[in-house]
């Protein structure tokens, strides 16, 4: 049986919200259950509407609430 991975692909033009951590919380869980990997791969697709910071506010956020990630892209 292959390895459970999963990510988390948030965009970094803002705040982390409530949705966004809860879209965050299933895969997390899932691939703790599983013993599999947890990825944290942001999406820095749309230059134009990115944030300063926001990359940084995320991982403090998800780190907030536990949700700690196995990979980083």
């Amino acid at each position: 049986m292959s390895e459970v991975r999963t990510r988390f692909a948030p965009s970094p033009t803002g705040m982390l919200h409530i949705g966004g951590l809860r879209s965050a919380l299933y895969p997390y869980a899932l691939a703790r259950h599983s013993k599999g990997t947890f990825i944290l791969r942001v999406e820095d697709t749309d230059k134009k509407r990115e944030v300063p910071g926001s990359k940084e506010k995320i991982s403090e956020i998800l780190n907030l609430f536990n949700i700690k990630w196995d990979e980083y892209y």
